[in-house]
């Protein structure tokens, strides 16, 4: 049966879903603004407690892993409602879903990309020790800006972004397949296990000396795909204790995200901090599709933005590089520090919202349509 005649995107959203992608994407946001004034020396942490400083603008890479974990529960539980099965999956309808939503922002995105490197704007040059342009390009295209990086150096901010997109789309690329050999059985559930299990390894002891693959690495961003498409297989089996789930990953949240250096010191040399962000975050989404919890209004605008989580990502360092800029040619006031942040959050998230509604949701149900 064909999404056609099984709709996927008729279920309503779920809040707590969007919540955490909001909350993702504004650490991401948070950290990359802090990125240009750790580079340009500006001391406007000095006096701040360590933990509140690594929590507000620290995340980032946590923010990433919490995508990630949602993203491979969004996938599977989407397959699931418009196959029946994973074993049914049909690859050809399922990339064709993948590009749908994933293709048209990027292939513009690295249009935009290409002609301010041609035309030499700072901060958008790709250096010839990365390898160019023409480089770039093909890292971007076949999912490998995290090796290309990890061989020869970060690119332009705007180009390294694409990492995460690298790890992500490299697990989709086999995910039909795996599915369609696996998917009659419990192989699959070992799969993922095993991905779960190499993830902290990823992290560390295979990433060596590296400190760009610690991070990029493919099977260290996997383990959080992988546990979100065990909760969406687990959900989709029976009923799950959702009050306890939602207590318990609402805790591992709390712990990870605002206590971050105390489970770094505790777990971050084994690598074992970023899966159990992985956990919680898995463990509230679980809690969140069995109850289909209803934000407060309070919370809208952060659920908002996770709604356009995708493209405030793929285009909130123009947003940030221009503001930031205006910040620098001001003279690095103190007191503007606070505006540049709330500056970029908003507008990154307006830019986000208006690319969503006017191109890449009309492409999206353009293409799907074929």
């Amino acid at each position: 049966m064909t999404d056609r005649a099984n709709p996927a995107h008729g279920w309503k959203r779920l809040d707590g879903v969007d919540l955490l992608r909001g909350l993702a994407i504004f650490f991401v946001l948070m950290n990359h603004v802090n990125m240009r004034l750790v580079l340009a020396k500006v001391p406007y942490t000095r006096g701040y407690p360590a933990q509140l400083v690594d929590s507000l603008v620290w995340n980032g890479q946590r923010g990433v892993q919490i995508f990630f974990a949602v993203s491979g529960f969004l996938i599977t539980s989407t397959s699931l409602r418009r196959w029946g099965t994973l074993s049914a999956v049909k690859p050809s309808r399922f990339y064709l879903l993948r590009f749908a939503r994933i293709a048209p922002l990027l292939l513009l995105l690295l249009a935009v990309l290409s002609g301010l490197h041609f035309a030499a704007v700072n901060h958008f040059v790709v250096s010839a020790k990365t390898g160019g342009l023409g480089r770039a390009l093909l890292a971007a295209l076949t999912f490998h800006v995290n090796v290309l990086e990890a061989n020869r150096g970060y690119l332009p901010a705007n180009w390294d972004i694409i990492w995460s997109l690298s790890v992500e789309e490299m697990f989709y690329l086999f995910f039909p397949l795996v599915c369609w050999l696996f998917g009659r059985s419990r192989s699959l559930i070992v799969l993922l296990l095993v991905f779960v299990v190499l993830g902290p390894f990823g992290r560390t002891m295979f990433a060596g000396k590296n400190g760009v693959w610690q991070e990029y690495s493919y099977l260290g961003g996997m383990d959080a795909i992988a546990l979100g498409c065990l909760t969406a297989i687990a959900q989709s089996w029976k009923r799950l204790p959702h009050r306890a789930l939602a207590i318990g990953g609402l805790a591992i949240l709390i712990f990870s995200l605002c206590f971050s250096l105390e489970a770094y010191k505790l777990l971050g040399r084994s690598g074992l901090d970023m899966t159990l962000l992985g956990i919680g975050t898995c463990m509230v989404i679980a809690a969140d599709a069995q109850t289909q919890w209803r934000s407060p209004r309070i919370l809208l605008p952060l659920a908002s933005l996770g709604q356009r989580s995708y493209e405030v990502y793929l285009t909130h360092m123009f947003v940030v590089f221009v503001f930031f800029d205006l910040f620098v040619n001001a003279g690095k006031p103190m007191r503007g520090v606070p505006i540049l942040f709330i500056a970029v959050i908003l507008i990154a998230a307006l830019l986000g919202y208006l690319v969503a509604r006017f191109y890449s949701e009309p492409m999206n149900k353009r293409i799907r349509r074929i």
